[in-house]
């Protein structure tokens, strides 16, 4: 064995740092990750972005142990929550609550630790921070102060959720959670409803019932799956359109943290040419041949070739005065 690997840690199979005894003990010295080595006690100030894992602790990264372990100061959204890691891997940084309702009074004392030369860390209860906490009014805030601003990628519900699903990937949208309120919950779904993309939403597990109800009315019978407690124990995914998830979650007692994912609509199908002749005749009525053409092409997506030809022939067939 080289000096090297000697002085550089080793996570076992539970991923947690012990000793021969099981015993958990406070990271120290280097950790080699893909050839790189990150060193607890020696990250540079400024304000790390790490991310933590969505229920299973073992996914976290050495990196971002490493990092919790060096900061002066870890930001999170709830101390319990955050303590259950720390604890985990024996690290012993303190913590700080930075959440939607003190935001506006800690993020201030944040960046006057920012301004001294801390290095600061921040994660979310769970998974990548700044989605769906107010994480990014931090971030921007010490940018623009001038300091630097590191993220460690990680686990994120967002994008778990996406690839288990088994809906296409290539183009999705991350909607966060529909609003409580049914009028407002109905026009974001009519917002959301022309999108020809993936859609991933966060969801409560007491509102999922309702939630799936009104996205099948307003989406109509498009595929999606129900992705709960993921990496957790009980994980589940449900798969099914819209109305049949709605119904199979209408009155039973679901529990956990759920992950929405839906397919995007169907494409259209390509308009048909004779489809165009009454808007064309309309509109050769009140405007010139080429203008006509142009009108109809940009309205129908039809093109513009195919339009020309079309109305030539509406012309010929009009009776000569």
């Amino acid at each position: 064995m080289t000096a090297e690997q000697a002085d550089a840690r080793v996570i076992g199979m539970d991923h947690s740092f012990a000793n021969r005894q099981g015993r958990p003990t406070r990271p120290q010295g280097r950790y080699v990750l893909d050839g790189h080595n990150f060193a607890a006690g020696r990250i540079a100030p400024g304000l790390h972005i790490v991310s933590t894992p969505i229920g299973n602790l073992a996914d976290i990264t050495l990196r971002a142990l490493a990092t919790l372990a060096a900061a002066d100061l870890i930001a999170c959204e709830d101390t319990r929550v955050t303590r259950k890691l720390v604890d985990r891997y024996a690290i012993s940084t303190p913590l700080t609550p930075y959440h939607d309702h003190n935001a506006a009074a800690a993020r201030p004392k944040l960046l006057q630790r920012l301004a001294e030369g801390a290095a600061l860390a921040l994660v979310s209860d769970a998974g990548t921070p700044l989605l769906s906490d107010p994480g990014f009014k931090l971030v921007r805030a010490a940018q623009e102060a001038g300091h630097k601003v590191t993220v460690l990628p990680g686990a994120s519900a967002t994008l778990a959720g996406l690839v288990v699903a088994g809906l296409p990937t290539d183009q999705f949208l991350f909607a966060g959670f529909l609003p409580a309120k049914e009028a407002a919950r109905r026009a974001r779904i009519e917002e959301l409803a022309g999108i020809p993309a993936t859609l991933v939403l966060f969801e409560t597990a007491p509102r999922i019932a309702a939630a799936l109800a009104a996205l099948a009315s307003g989406l109509g019978r498009r595929e999606a799956a129900v992705c709960r407690e993921l990496t957790k124990l009980h994980e589940e995914v449900r798969r099914g359109d819209l109305a049949s998830l709605a119904q199979s979650f209408a009155g039973s007692d679901t529990r956990g943290e759920i992950v929405l994912v839906i397919a995007p609509p169907a494409a259209a199908p390509p308009p048909d040419i004779g489809d165009a002749d009454d808007l064309l005749r309309a509109a050769l009525t009140r405007a010139s041949l080429k203008d006509a053409v142009g009108e109809i092409a940009r309205v129908t997506g039809l093109p513009r070739r195919a339009v020309y030809r079309r109305a030539l022939a509406l012309v010929k067939e009009e009776p000569a005065p």
